[in-house]
């Protein structure tokens, strides 16, 4: 059996898998609130007590973060996490700390076409390196390198990266931001769903879009992202028809940048929370216009396919792949291949 763990700074969510017939089968979940735990190793040792204590042979966890020899300090979290450690208090010889996008990356193998919605084509069986850019929280990136037989998922921190103003009222939003932030303002504030709030802050304080009362009400009430949202894609409330407009426009462009970078020609991946549910907005050509306005280089950006994962388990799927492949390469034995 499979431990596999998606860490973040609000919420760890655990779950164990196995195999059958080589592809995975989740068994069990459950969700535990980050702040009301010391550690990671307190989550883990409820959840599989809560489980029966079932013979774990390998886990992995997904963190945001930098992973530096086994070794993590998050940022969001009062935790440090070291993999020894981890393995040797939890009793799971084969125990693996990665980025939380380096998960998502290994899960995109494990999920089935109704899994994925096709935003774009591009050329069809295009074969190379790709992307993956996820919106949620925060803004993480990674690249997926083609070593000639599968795709080797690799982190970055390119959501941290310096946030770069397209047009005029993108210039004044960074200005604005700049004011607001005192200083530097990365990708991450403008594209995620703290992006989401800021954008909407922006046009109704610095452009002077009205908000009206009984928004301004509701916001205060309930998820501010959530009526954002809903009422955007409604199309009711300008204020917030602009804010997904420039929230869609800004995630294409780092997304064609991306896709630039690392030559993406086997596709682009758009990870997180927050494309799904905007899946209306995400397919009336925003998202696309911004991704493929490269000058030049456009017809490259026509070409690529990009894709949204709509499985919210694939970083999760993505650290149960990745813990058995590394147990069966240091052990010789596989619990996928025995499953067949």
């Amino acid at each position: 059996m499979i431990l596999a763990g998606d860490v973040g700074g609000t919420k760890v969510v655990l779950a164990l898998y196995g195999f059958d017939h080589g592809q995975l089968t989740h068994l069990k979940e459950e969700i535990f609130p980050a702040r009301e735990y010391g550690g990671l190793e307190e989550v883990a040792r409820k959840f599989l007590t809560e489980s029966g204590n079932p013979v774990v042979t390998a886990a992995c966890f997904g963190v945001p973060g930098p992973v530096r020899g086994g070794r993590l300090k998050l940022t969001n979290l009062p935790w440090e996490l070291d993999s020894r450690e981890l393995a040797k208090h939890l009793k799971i010889e084969h125990l693996f700390l990665i980025n939380d996008l380096e998960a998502n990356g290994y899960g995109i193998p494990e999920l089935t076409a109704d899994q994925i919605y096709e935003l774009s084509a591009g050329e069809a069986g295009s074969v190379g390196n790709r992307g993956l850019v996820s919106a949620g929280t925060g803004l993480g990136e990674a690249i997926l390198v083609w070593n000639g037989k599968m795709h080797i998922p690799m982190a970055s921190e390119g959501g941290h990266a310096d946030f770069p103003a397209r047009d005029e009222t993108e210039f004044e939003m960074l200005q604005y931001l700049r004011r607001m932030l005192n200083g530097r303002v990365s990708l991450e504030r403008v594209v995620s769903g703290l992006g989401l709030k800021n954008i909407y802050t922006f046009l109704r304080d610095g452009k002077g879009l009205e908000e009206p009362a009984w928004l301004k009400e509701r916001m205060l009430h309930e998820d501010p992202n959530i009526a954002i949202a809903e009422l955007g894609e409604a199309g009711t409330v300008e204020l917030c028809v602009r804010t997904l407009d420039m929230f869609a426009s800004a995630y294409g462009a780092e997304a064609g940048n991306l896709a630039l970078k690392v030559l993406a020609v086997g596709g682009m991946y758009l990870g997180g929370g927050i494309a799904p549910k905007l899946l209306k907005k995400m397919k009336d050509g925003t998202f696309m216009k911004a991704f493929t306005d490269k000058g030049r280089l456009s017809d490259l950006l026509v070409h690529t396919p990009v894709r949204i994962i709509l499985e919210p388990r694939c970083a999760l799927m993505g650290a149960a792949a990745y813990a058995e492949a590394r147990a069966a390469e240091v052990s010789g034995q596989s619990e996928r291949a025995a499953s067949f």
